[in-house]
Order: C-alpha cells, then sequence, then structure tokens
C-alpha cells in the first residue's frame, strides 16, 4: 500500500493534540526534565498520580547526557545505585562506594521508565509563568520554545495541576519567576532565591536531597534547582542526590495528594 503523506500529518496533529488536550488538567507538573524531573515523573506516575513533564529543550536529561566535560559516564554513590539499580541500569564499581554509568544508558531509561509508567513528557514546550489563586501556585503557563527563543509575541497556554515540581537546574526557572512577578515571600530564609554556591560534591549530594522541599505554596524545588534556590553548592558529575531529590519530591506530593483525596472521601461520607 502506497503511503499518503497526508495520512502521516493528520497522525502526527491529532495524536498529539489527543495527548495536550489530555494534559491540561493535571495533579502534578513538573517542569525541566533533567534526572530528579524523570524519577519524580515516573514515581508519580506509578503511582497513578496524572503527571505532565515540560522540557523546553528538544532533548531530555538535562547535564546528564555531557557527563563530565563530554565523556559520557556519570559517577553514583551506593544511594543513587539503588535508584539506577531499579530502573535496570547498567553500573560498574570504580572505588568503595563509587559506581559510574553510561549517561546515554541512564538518561533513555529513566525517560523510558517515565513514559511506560504514564507520564506525559512534553519537550521543546516552555515554562513561562505559574496560575497563581489566592497565593497559590495552581498550574502553569506554557509556550513554545521557538516562540521564546524567536522573541514573539505570542500568548500562551495553561495547564491547571494540584502541584508544581520545578526541577529546572542551575536556573531555577519557575522559582525565579515567582520571585519576580508575585507579591509574597518564598519559603527560604531571605525570601528570595538564595544563589548557587560554588562546587563542592559531598556537600551539595547531601544538601540537594535536604532541600528538596515545599518553596512556595504548591510548588516543590528537586535536583539542582533546589540547592540554588535554598543557597547551596553545586556537585559537578555525581548524580546520586538528583535522583534521591526526584524520589523526594515524588514521595512528599504523593503523600499530600493521598490525604487529600481520603479527606474528600470523608467528606463525601
Amino acid at each position: 500500500m502506497p503511503l499518503s503523506e497526508r495520512t502521516i500529518t493528520e497522525a502526527i496533529i491529532k495524536s498529539y493534540t489527543d495527548k495536550l488536550l489530555d494534559a491540561i488538567s493535571c495533579d502534578v507538573a513538573i517542569v525541566g526534565a533533567g534526572p530528579a524531573g524523570l524519577v519524580a515523573a515516573a514515581d508519580l506516575a506509578r503511582g497513578g498520580w496524572k503527571t505532565c513533564l515540560f522540557e523546553r529543550k528538544l532533548s531530555i536529561g538535562g547535564g546528564m547526557w555531557g557527563g563530565g566535560m563530554m565523556m559520557n559516564e556519570i559517577v553514583v554513590q551506593d544511594e543513587g545505585k539503588e535508584i539506577l539499580d531499579e530502573f535496570g541500569i547498567n553500573t560498574k564499581p570504580f572505588k568503595k562506594g563509587y559506581y559510574t554509568a553510561d549517561s546515554i544508558e541512564t538518561v533513555c531509561s529513566l525517560g523510558a521508565r517515565a513514559c511506560k509508567n504514564g507520564a506525559k513528557i512534553f519537550n521543546l514546550v516552555s515554562v513561562e509563568d505559574i496560575i497563581l489563586k489566592e497565593n497559590k501556585a495552581v498550574g502553569v503557563v506554557i509556550n513554545w520554545t521557538a516562540v521564546e527563543m524567536a522573541g514573539l509575541h505570542v500568548d500562551p497556554l495553561t495547564v491547571d495541576s494540584r502541584f508544581i515540581i520545578d526541577s529546572t537546574g542551575h536556573p531555577a526557572e519557575v522559582v525565579r519567576v515567582i520571585e519576580r512577578k508575585v507579591d509574597a515571600r518564598l519559603l527560604t530564609p531571605s525570601g528570595k532565591v538564595e544563589g548557587e554556591r560554588s562546587l563542592w560534591a559531598d556537600r551539595a549530594e547531601q544538601t540537594t536531597i535536604e532541600n528538596t522541599k515545599e518553596i512556595f505554596p504548591n510548588v516543590y524545588v528537586a535536583g539542582m534547582c533546589a540547592n540554588a534556590s535554598f543557597g547551596s553548592y553545586r556537585m559537578g558529575p555525581i548524580f546520586g542526590g538528583m535522583l534521591l531529590s526526584g524520589r523526594k519530591a515524588a514521595k512528599i506530593i504523593a503523600d499530600r495528594l493521598r490525604k487529600e483525596k481520603e479527606e474528600q472521601q470523608q467528606q463525601q461520607t
């Protein structure tokens, strides 16, 4: 049977439109598909929560793709290895407590698991703002990355979400928008973004997990964004803290969603 160009085009437009329409209301909107965002998406979707992940770039994976200085290997410690093992990602012991993994295999495996668990990933889509009601975040404002890059005056669309995870890495993009546009303090010591400090791998790996928490009503930070927001260190090409941070953010939000659901059921009875 000869192929029809029109049918190919129709298939893409309809399939994508159906996916986007289904995503305009979700339980959790994750911004940034780096390692923390991918783990959070996989865990939340596995728990049955409607999860949408928005990545402004063409590729997912954040800084993990490039390993260290374009050598596509990453390092994880014992706790990070446990997550990679769970996702079926091969690791090799280097020294006691240190393991290496192929960064390409890792990103592909994390993304595939998130999709198979039911998360919807939208690349080339930027989150430019939040939806704010009664001083709480209740959704995100999205536009094509190409529109943003070209500086075109094109109005965006919106996605309702009960919770938001900012996992945009060093720039802390969602948190920066809130800092700039919302007349309210962030849940940081100064009420503003504290800013990222220089590299200290050991301390950064610890504080990435410690700083994974709510920074504004219904908005959580994960991964390097957590350290940038709360004023801690960068860690370089070791990624255990990133993976564990995504898992922690997912657990906190899943617990809140579960509690809200139980309360609603009790009210109905």
